[in-house]
C-alpha cells in the first residue's frame, strides 16, 4: 500500500489541488488540470536540460579523456546557470534585411512544437499529460511542423548559408520522416490502437516465470524496428553523425547562422526537447514504457523506470556523438532510400507473420523475414565493395 502511495504521490498531488477549487465550473478545473499538466511537463524537462546539457559536455570529456565543465559550482553542475545567464545577457543581433517577423518566430514554433509533442507520453502509471486515442498521431503531426521553423529560420535570416542549411535540414528530416512513421505501423498493427497508454498496457507481463518482459523490443520485428527508429530518430533530432544541417567546416552553423543570445539558446532547448520527445515514445513504444524490466521489481515507482529508460537512451545519443564522425550528406540521404525504407517495410511484414503465426514457428518465420531482407540489401547495395586506393598528393 505505501508503494502504491508513493507510486502515484504526483498524481494525488494533483487531485488535492484541484480539490482546492472544488466548487467551480467544470471549465475552470478542466482549466487549471491543462495548467498543472503543463507545468509538471516543463517544469520536469527544463531540468533534466538543464542537468543533459552539462552531462553530456562531461561524459564527452570522459570519452575524448579531457575534463568536462568543473568550475562553476561543486563538480561543475551550476554551469547551466552560468551559460544561461551568458545567453540571457547577449546582444540580440538580426540582420538589417532579415524578415524580422519570421526570424522571431522561428525557435518559438520549434520549441512549441517539441513541447507539444511531449504531452502524450505516458510518464508513469496514469501519468500521461494529455491521453488522447490519437496520441501517437498528435505526436508526428505536431512532430512534422519543425520542418516549417527550420525554413522559417534559414529564409528570414536572407543569409545564403542559413538558407542552404535549411534547405539540408529539411531534406533530410523529411527523408527520414517515412521511415520513422513505417517503423511504428507494426506496434500499432499488433495493438490495435493509436493510443500511448493502450501499447504501453500492451507490453505489461513477463514470461519465464517473471524473468523476461513482454516488451516489443523483444520480439524479431521489434528489435529491427527499434534500431531503425533509434537511428531516424537521431536523423530527426539532427545528432551525430547525422548533423550535417550544422555543418560547421561547410556552412558555419545552418540555419543558426544568423541567430545570437537566448534566441540561439532557444534552439539547443528545442533540440534538446526533440531528442526527450523522440526517446520517451521510443520507451513507449518498445521498451515496455514505465513497467518494470522483471516482476521482482514492480514496487519501484513507475515514473522511475520510465526515466532510467530515458537516461540510457539519452546516454546512447552521447555515446554515439563521442564516437562517430559526421556522415557525408549525400550518403546520409542515399541510406534512407537503400536502407531504411526496405527495412521499415520489412518489419511490417515480419510483425504481420508473428501476429498470424504465434509461438516457436511465428518466431523462426519472422526472425527469418527480417534476416533474409536484411542480407539481401547488404548484397545488394554491395557493402563490401573495393574502394580503390586512396593517395596523398601532399603527404610528403
Amino acid at each position: 500500500m505505501t508503494g502504491e502511495r508513493v507510486d502515484q504521490i504526483f498524481v494525488v498531488a494533483k487531485h488535492w489541488l484541484l480539490s482546492l477549487l472544488a466548487g467551480s465550473p467544470d471549465w475552470v478545473l478542466q482549466i487549471a488540470s491543462s495548467l498543472l499538466n503543463i507545468a509538471a511537463v516543463l517544469g520536469a524537462f527544463m531540468m533534466l536540460f538543464a542537468l543533459i546539457s552539462v552531462l553530456e559536455r562531461k561524459i564527452l570529456g570522459r570519452i575524448q579523456n579531457r575534463y568536462g565543465p568543473n568550475r562553476v559550482g561543486p563538480f561543475g553542475l551550476l554551469q547551466p546557470l552560468a551559460d544561461g545567464i551568458k545567453l540571457l545577457i547577449k546582444e540580440d543581433i538580426v540582420p538589417a534585411r532579415a524578415d524580422k517577423i519570421l526570424h522571431f518566430l522561428a525557435p518559438i514554433l520549434m520549441a512549441a512544437t517539441a513541447i507539444l509533442a511531449l504531452g502524450v507520453i505516458p510518464y508513469g502509471r496514469n501519468m500521461t499529460p494529455f491521453s488522447i486515442d490519437g496520441g501517437i498521431l498528435f505526436f508526428f503531426a505536431v512532430g512534422s511542423t519543425t520542418e516549417l521553423g527550420v525554413f522559417m529560420a534559414g529564409w528570414g535570416s536572407n543569409n545564403k548559408f542559413s538558407m542552404l542549411g535549411a534547405m539540408r535540414a529539411i531534406a533530410q528530416m523529411v527523408s527520414y520522416e517515412l521511415p520513422l512513421l513505417i517503423t511504428v505501423l507494426p506496434v500499432i498493427m499488433i495493438v490495435g490502437s493509436l493510443s500511448a497508454d493502450a501499447i504501453v498496457a500492451a507490453q505489461d507481463g513477463y514470461a519465464l516465470a517473471g524473468i523476461v518482459p513482454r516488451w516489443f523490443v523483444f520480439k524479431p520485428w521489434g528489435a529491427a524496428a527499434f534500431i531503425l527508429f533509434f537511428v531516424s530518430g537521431l536523423v530527426e533530432s539532427n545528432r551525430t553523425p547525422f548533423d550535417v544541417p550544422e555543418g560547421e567546416s561547410e556552412i558555419v552553423a545552418g540555419h543558426m547562422t544568423e541567430y545570437s543570445g537566448f534566441k540561439y539558446a532557444t534552439f539547443f532547448l528545442a533540440e534538446y526537447f526533440g531528442m526527450f520527445a523522440i526517446s520517451g515514445l521510443a520507451v513507449t513504444l518498445f521498451l515496455g514504457g514505465w513497467h518494470a524490466p522483471i516482476q521482482a521489481l514492480e514496487f519501484i515507482p513507475s515514473y522511475l523506470w520510465f526515466f532510467a529508460k530515458l537516461a540510457l537512451l539519452l546516454f546512447v545519443f552521447i555515446w554515439i556523438r563521442g564516437t562517430l564522425p559526421r556522415m557525408r550528406v549525400d550518403h546520409v540521404m542515399r541510406f534512407a532510400w537503400t536502407f531504411m525504407l526496405p527495412m521499415a517495410f520489412t518489419c511490417i511484414l515480419a510483425a504481420a507473420v508473428w501476429h498470424y503465426q504465434r509461438g516457436v514457428a511465428g518466431w523462426f518465420y519472422s526472425f527469418g523475414v527480417v534476416g533474409i531482407v536484411y542480407l539481401g540489401l547488404s548484397r545488394l547495395l554491395d557493402t563490401k565493395k573495393k574502394f580503390a586506393p586512396r593517395t596523398y598528393r601532399f603527404a610528403e
